[in-house]
């Protein structure tokens, strides 16, 4: 199995074949996790660069994990130590790093459109892990695994994402990636949060939560990123809670067996409460299990020598 890329810059432009190539890809890598020598010599040789220009905790540690559990070389690029603080530009520091023989460049950026940037410029293989309000393909990737390990499907499956829609990478990663792939996508949240027009890409849009919850095998809860809420964009986090809340009372009329997901990190209390995250409907913990098997599986794939490799 290959995809027919060098580069993972978003799920915009996968074909349904690219999407079922990773997720037949995943559980043998996701096997290693039981062993008692948890490592793969897939990558051996390689080096990964993990240059993020924001924030990360989940993704940034599960992609270096990943990339050790593959026996690459991984070097982190601490930014606010970096040439960058000089005034050196993006495709610069990728053609340093470059120069340097990184084989990967994983990459998050404020800006959307970054990584492709690098991959108009580099030969590098280059992986968005997040660039602005654009994509985070491996998140939509992991979210994916997750339903199907768990609901065996997508033709059909009803999947509701709750919250800041507007600003969500996650959310349009998700919406390329479940409706390509069958799955009947619905948002909900304040329509100051809704992107206009975003019925276009086949989704259904809800604002009151109790009926779309009602009607949901999947409800995956975005982060409300309330440094948003500096813009005014709805009265207030008490107004946020009492509306668009996952509570246990909400969580009691979705359909049976209903998944709770959320990419983190949470708002405990604010987009969900305690007993909802905590509940035995959630998968919140295995989101961040699988992701690092998603991210060995995203690796081995872009891999130049994948058709020698193995995860066995």
């Amino acid at each position: 199995m290959s995809l027919t890329r060098k580069d993972l810059l978003g799920l915009e432009h996968f074909d349904r074949k690219d999407l079922q190539t990773v997720l037949d890809s995943v559980k043998p890598f996701k096997s290693l996790f039981t062993r008692s020598v948890k490592k793969a010599p897939t990558l051996i040789g390689k080096t990964v660069v993990t240059l993020f220009y924001e924030p990360s905790t989940r993704t940034k540690t599960s992609f270096e994990i990943a990339a050790k559990r593959l026996s690459a070389d991984v070097v982190n690029v601490a930014i606010n130590t970096s040439s960058v603080v000089k005034g050196e530009s993006l495709i610069d520091t990728g053609k340093t790093l470059e120069a340097m023989k990184a084989d990967y460049i994983i990459i998050r950026h404020s800006l959307a459109g970054a990584p492709d940037i690098l991959a108009r410029n580099l030969s590098a293989s280059i992986i968005n892990a997040g660039d602005g309000f654009h994509e985070h393909p491996t998140q939509g990737l992991l979210d994916l695994y997750t339903m199907y390990e768990k609901k065996k499907k997508f033709e059909g499956l009803k999947v509701l994402l709750v919250g800041d829609i507007l600003h969500s990478r996650v959310a349009k990663s998700n919406i390329w990636a479940l409706t390509k792939m069958g799955a009947e996508v619905a948002v909900a949240g304040p329509p100051t949060l809704i992107p206009i027009g975003i019925e276009n890409l086949g989704v259904k849009v809800y604002y009151n939560l109790d009926e779309a919850v009602k009607k949901a095998d999947v409800v995956n809860i975005l982060r409300i990123q309330l440094e948003r809420q500096k813009e005014n964009l709805f009265p207030s986090v008490h107004e946020y809670v009492e509306l668009y809340q996952l509570t246990k009372e909400r969580l009691a009329t979705a359909r049976p067996g209903v998944l709770i997901m959320h990419p983190g990190p949470m708002n405990r209390g604010i987009e969900i409460s305690s007993d909802v995250a905590d509940s035995s409907n959630a998968v919140i913990n295995e989101q961040v299990t699988n992701g690092i098997a998603v991210r060995m599986a995203v690796l081995y794939l872009l891999s130049p020598k994948r058709k020698n490799a193995s995860a066995d």
